[in-house]
């Protein structure tokens, strides 16, 4: 197994971050497996879904009408709503999974891997890429 922990920048606003350059050039060369794309926090998850075409900020609004950032939830610390972020990752999880053929990602044309990122309080993630060989 080869495996590689990136940081990324989220800023301090709701946003859905496109990794899949970062996982093409992970995987590149490493012949045939399953890319495995982890985030370790409590308030991201990691989505394949179309970007650029307003997708993202579908899901953006998708998820601020089911969660809210409002003070119904029990989680208080942080900013107002935090306790949805926490709540996200049942919904988005904090993993996705992606074959690799050749050294290239096997994604369907319009899929890219996706850092979902709704807790405004952490500026930066860490992003787990690790690689297993078939």
């Amino acid at each position: 197994m080869h495996s590689e922990t990136r940081t990324f920048r989220t800023g301090d606003r709701e946003t859905v971050l496109d990794l899949t350059e970062d996982c093409a050039s992970f995987a590149a060369g490493l012949g045939d497996g399953l890319l495995h794309v982890f985030v370790p926090h409590a308030t991201a998850g990691i989505a394949i879904l179309e970007t650029g075409a307003g997708s993202d900020d579908d899901l953006l609004a998708a998820l601020g009408d089911l969660l809210p950032a409002d003070d119904r939830w029990r989680h208080r610390h942080g900013s107002r709503g935090h306790g949805r972020s926490h709540v996200m990752p049942a919904l988005v999880p904090p993993y996705a999974t992606v074959p690799v053929i050749d050294g290239r990602l096997a994604l369907g044309t319009w899929q890219s891997v996706c850092l979902v990122d709704l807790n405004v309080d952490n500026p930066e993630r860490q992003v787990r890429f690790s690689f297993l060989a078939g």
